[in-house]
């Protein structure tokens, strides 16, 4: 028994060792079928089962999704797109890319789990974890979230047309200043750009 685990692992690290030499670590590369089962089942197994079975104390409420659903545009639709589908930029960059939380592989997930990993995030992948110590703050508006994400198949076109106006927005030349991208890691809220100033009319002219 002890020889046949060996050389599984044996054969486990010369594939390992082969498919890197082969592909690279390029995040671009999509996780092959195996790779996803095991990772799928890591994840799980490192919930403690504790935490896999809480169940969300918030009632699902109109408002508290709606408070979910501000939280999620405001932090999370940058990876994972207003309509949760993980069709982004930054989202299908990552290695593994960001889920489509339309799915059932998130929507079968407990209360607990997708609280887990908002809280938590998760290990040797892009998502961050967005909550400090147990019985802070903040495990109220990642509680909304669950309701939010568990609302994500039912969302509206006006629903997504107001989460793209509560959307970070981008400052000159498209990208964030480095103070607001600190503050976007740091769950923080980010202001909006503003507005450039209206050319003046022509024919009028400035005044010094």
């Amino acid at each position: 028994m002890k020889k046949l685990l060996l050389l599984i692992i044996l054969a486990l690290a010369a594939f390992g060792w082969w498919y890197v030499h082969v592909h690279g670590f390029s995040a671009r590369a999509e996780p092959m079928a195996v790779e996803k089962l095991v990772a799928e089942n890591l994840r799980h197994l490192s919930i403690p089962a504790a935490d896999r079975n809480m169940k969300n104390p918030l009632p699902p409420t109109d408002e508290n999704v709606a408070e979910g659903r501000a939280h999620f545009a405001d932090h999370c639709a940058q990876c994972h797109g207003n309509d949760g589908r993980g069709e982004t930029e930054m989202g299908k960059g990552l290695y593994p890319k960001a889920p489509n939380m339309r799915d059932h592989d998130t929507q079968e997930m407990s209360d607990g789990e997708i609280f887990y990993i908002i809280k938590n995030g998760v290990r040797f992948t892009g998502m961050p974890a967005w909550g400090e110590a147990e019985g802070h703050a903040d495990d109220e508006d990642n509680w909304k979230l669950v309701h939010f994400i568990r609302h994500i198949p039912k969302l509206t076109p006006g629903e997504i047309q107001e989460m793209e106006r509560l959307n970070p927005k981008e400052h000159e030349h498209g990208e964030m200043s480095e103070q607001d991208e600190e503050k976007f890691l740091r769950g923080e809220d980010v202001p909006a750009a503003p507005e450039s100033a209206s050319p003046a009319p022509s024919g009028e002219t400035h005044k010094h």
